[in-house]
Protein backbone atom coordinates (compact mmCIF):
# COMPACT_ATOMS: atom_id res chain seq x y z
CA UNK A 1 0.00 0.00 0.00
CA UNK A 2 1.28 3.26 -0.97
CA UNK A 3 -0.12 6.79 0.98
CA UNK A 4 -0.39 9.11 -1.30
CA UNK A 5 -2.37 11.57 0.44
CA UNK A 6 -2.66 13.15 3.90
CA UNK A 7 -5.85 14.37 5.03
CA UNK A 8 -4.30 17.94 6.50
CA UNK A 9 -7.52 18.84 8.73
CA UNK A 10 -7.68 15.22 10.21
CA UNK A 11 -3.54 15.24 10.57
CA UNK A 12 -4.25 19.11 12.19
CA UNK A 13 -7.15 18.02 14.37
CA UNK A 14 -5.06 14.69 15.62
CA UNK A 15 -1.51 16.55 15.99
CA UNK A 16 -3.60 19.30 17.65
CA UNK A 17 -5.04 17.41 20.54
CA UNK A 18 -1.62 15.13 21.16
CA UNK A 19 0.27 18.52 21.49
CA UNK A 20 -2.24 20.10 24.23
CA UNK A 21 -1.95 16.80 25.62
CA UNK A 22 1.63 17.20 25.91
CA UNK A 23 1.06 21.03 26.71
CA UNK A 24 -1.20 19.94 29.47
CA UNK A 25 1.89 17.87 31.31
CA UNK A 26 3.98 20.93 30.98
CA UNK A 27 1.81 23.18 32.55
CA UNK A 28 1.61 20.73 35.07
CA UNK A 29 4.83 20.99 35.87
CA UNK A 30 5.09 24.68 35.22
CA UNK A 31 2.36 24.57 38.17
CA UNK A 32 4.19 22.57 40.66
CA UNK A 33 7.55 25.31 40.21
CA UNK A 34 5.21 27.91 40.80
CA UNK A 35 3.89 26.08 43.56
CA UNK A 36 7.25 25.75 45.26
CA UNK A 37 8.25 28.88 44.39
CA UNK A 38 5.43 30.59 46.65
CA UNK A 39 6.26 27.94 49.04
CA UNK A 40 10.25 28.78 49.61
CA UNK A 41 9.48 32.77 48.84
CA UNK A 42 6.56 33.61 50.96
CA UNK A 43 8.53 33.24 54.39
CA UNK A 44 11.33 35.84 52.93
CA UNK A 45 10.96 39.45 52.62
CA UNK A 46 9.54 39.12 49.45
CA UNK A 47 6.44 37.77 51.48
CA UNK A 48 2.91 36.91 50.26
CA UNK A 49 4.03 38.58 46.68
CA UNK A 50 6.14 36.02 45.92
CA UNK A 51 3.29 33.63 47.10
CA UNK A 52 0.81 34.74 45.14
CA UNK A 53 2.45 35.30 41.99
CA UNK A 54 3.77 31.29 42.24
CA UNK A 55 0.28 30.58 42.24
CA UNK A 56 -1.29 32.20 39.34
CA UNK A 57 2.06 31.46 37.46
CA UNK A 58 0.85 28.06 37.71
CA UNK A 59 -2.67 28.27 37.05
CA UNK A 60 -1.87 30.46 34.27
CA UNK A 61 0.53 27.58 32.62
CA UNK A 62 -2.34 25.00 33.32
CA UNK A 63 -4.51 26.57 31.00
CA UNK A 64 -1.93 28.80 28.81
CA UNK A 65 0.31 25.71 28.20
CA UNK A 66 -2.17 23.34 26.16
CA UNK A 67 -3.90 26.19 24.21
CA UNK A 68 -0.63 27.33 23.36
CA UNK A 69 0.69 23.71 22.98
CA UNK A 70 -2.34 22.73 21.59
CA UNK A 71 -2.97 25.38 18.77
CA UNK A 72 1.15 25.02 17.50
CA UNK A 73 0.56 21.02 17.00
CA UNK A 74 -2.75 22.00 14.99
CA UNK A 75 -0.82 24.57 12.45
CA UNK A 76 2.12 22.60 12.40
CA UNK A 77 0.41 19.46 11.93
CA UNK A 78 -1.44 21.31 8.86
CA UNK A 79 1.53 22.63 7.82
CA UNK A 80 3.58 18.86 7.51
CA UNK A 81 0.14 17.26 6.02
CA UNK A 82 0.23 19.94 3.11
CA UNK A 83 4.10 19.58 2.75
CA UNK A 84 3.93 15.62 2.43
CA UNK A 85 0.85 16.13 -0.36
CA UNK A 86 3.12 18.49 -2.07
CA UNK A 87 6.40 16.52 -1.62
CA UNK A 88 4.05 12.80 -2.35
CA UNK A 89 2.55 13.99 -5.60
CA UNK A 90 6.33 14.08 -7.61
CA UNK A 91 7.83 11.39 -5.61
CA UNK A 92 4.83 8.70 -5.31
CA UNK A 93 4.18 8.38 -1.28
CA UNK A 94 5.34 6.52 1.36
CA UNK A 95 4.86 2.68 1.11
CA UNK A 96 3.40 0.90 4.12
CA UNK A 97 3.49 -2.27 4.97
CA UNK A 98 0.14 -3.41 7.01
CA UNK A 99 -0.96 -6.56 8.15
CA UNK A 100 -4.46 -7.64 9.56
CA UNK A 101 -4.61 -8.60 13.37
CA UNK A 102 -6.16 -12.30 13.48
CA UNK A 103 -9.64 -12.19 14.50
CA UNK A 104 -10.00 -8.78 14.03
CA UNK A 105 -11.58 -8.27 10.05
CA UNK A 106 -15.20 -8.61 9.41
CA UNK A 107 -16.22 -12.06 8.77
CA UNK A 108 -16.91 -12.53 5.51
CA UNK A 109 -14.17 -10.13 3.87
CA UNK A 110 -10.96 -10.87 2.39
CA UNK A 111 -8.12 -8.54 1.16
CA UNK A 112 -7.87 -8.24 -2.33
CA UNK A 113 -4.66 -5.92 -3.61
CA UNK A 114 -6.43 -4.76 -6.79
CA UNK A 115 -8.91 -2.94 -5.23
CA UNK A 116 -11.16 -2.73 -1.98
CA UNK A 117 -12.50 -5.87 -0.18
CA UNK A 118 -13.94 -8.31 -1.98
CA UNK A 119 -17.04 -10.64 -0.53
CA UNK A 120 -15.98 -14.11 0.15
Amino acid sequence: MILQRIGVLSCAKVFGAVYGGIGLIVGCMFALIGMFQGMFLGGTDLGAGAAAFGFLFGIGAIIFMPVCYGLMGFIGGAIGAFIYNLVSGFVGGMELVLREKPGSGAPGLAYSPAGPPAMG
